[in-house]
């Protein structure tokens, strides 16, 4: 079964996640591909996709929201599985992912606590995660973003062998 692994990252952190997910569903025989959303242009080849994205300011970054959009026939036509990152912690679900997953029939929607270093943030941001006393660190709970990755692998491997 080919899965495509997608998220949007500002600064790569969530790209981690989801080069993490990719991995530990390769480790469980699945063919996982991790791409960019801005490289993706079709979902021909792909059984079932997860799609994720960095949060800011309480919204899914553009590339993600885009893909969602161009590809949204394409990915209600086969398992879906999102996730958001949001730097620190995991608090709440972003404001765009409720209509996300109920176009798209997501099996799940899973929030990820991220990183935030305020060194590599604009001007902007820097006030902005100062306004919201966003706490500094990485945050990333790396066994269970495996452990959820387990889960759609087990989830796809039983749909295989039904």
């Amino acid at each position: 079964m080919k899965v495509l692994v997608t998220a949007a990252s500002k600064y790569d952190s969530t790209g981690e996640i989801a080069r993490a997910i990719g991995a530990a569903l390769r480790s469980r025989g699945l063919a996982a591909t991790v791409a960019r959303p801005k490289d993706v242009r079709s979902l021909d080849s792909y059984d079932a996709v997860v799609v994720g994205s960095a949060v800011h300011a309480g919204h899914w970054l553009k590339p993600a929201r885009k893909l969602v959009a161009r590809q949204a026939k394409a990915l209600a036509s086969r398992p879906v599985w999102l996730f958001s990152s949001d730097p620190g912690t995991a608090d709440g679900d972003p404001i765009d992912v409720g209509e996300m997953t109920e176009a798209l029939r997501a099996r799940g929607h899973r929030v990820f606590a991220g990183q935030l270093e305020r060194r590599r943030l604009n001007l902007v941001e820097r006030t902005t995660v100062s306004a919201f006393k966003a706490p500094e660190g990485n945050f990333r709970d790396w066994p269970a973003i495996a452990a959820w990755a387990d889960d759609i692998a087990g989830a796809l491997n039983a749909g295989a062998a039904a």
